[in-house]
């Protein structure tokens, strides 16, 4: 199974965190490639990104459902191919380390299924771990841009 955790710490407090990642539209739109996403309800979602997998470049679309809201700390998440066979989940865990500072976990898992399962496995199993480092950093960098962080 393809995944990948990046942690940062944040100069930011706990519940300002929350007060970010409690919103799937404040986050969907970091994931990269981004090309859109649609709210269905407070726990369901629909993304479509346009991945980069070295030789191609493929536009996916998922399904996210949102497992748990564990406020302040967690948003857990599971994910369904609605374009391709994949499926998954991830997590954001805040941790806080003191009043001002906050250990920030971002975690993404994908396997692809069927006939060619087996290959883009093999690819996902790099685009995975960037993609949730580059996920978790972007909303890094859009918290300290939005509460004036430098």
């Amino acid at each position: 199974m393809p995944q990948g955790t990046h942690i940062v710490e944040v100069p930011l407090n706990i519940n300002t965190i929350w007060e970010f990642v409690h919103d799937m539209n404040n986050w969907a739109p970091l994931v990269p490639g981004y090309i859109n996403h649609e709210i269905l309800s407070e726990s369901q979602s629909t993304w479509a990104f346009k991945g980069d997998l070295g030789f191609m470049k493929k536009t996916v679309k998922l399904k996210i459902d949102i497992k748990e809201w564990n406020e302040p700390k967690e948003v857990i998440f599971d994910l369904s191919g609605l374009s391709d066979n994949f499926n998954g989940g991830g997590y954001f865990l805040a941790e806080p380390i003191d009043e001002e500072h906050t250990k920030m976990t971002g975690h993404l898992d994908i396997t692809a299924g069927g006939m060619m399962g087996a290959m883009v496995n093999q690819i996902l199993t790099n685009f995975v771990p960037e993609t949730a480092q580059e996920l978790t950093d972007n909303i890094v960098k859009k918290l300290l841009e939005i509460n004036l962080v430098k």
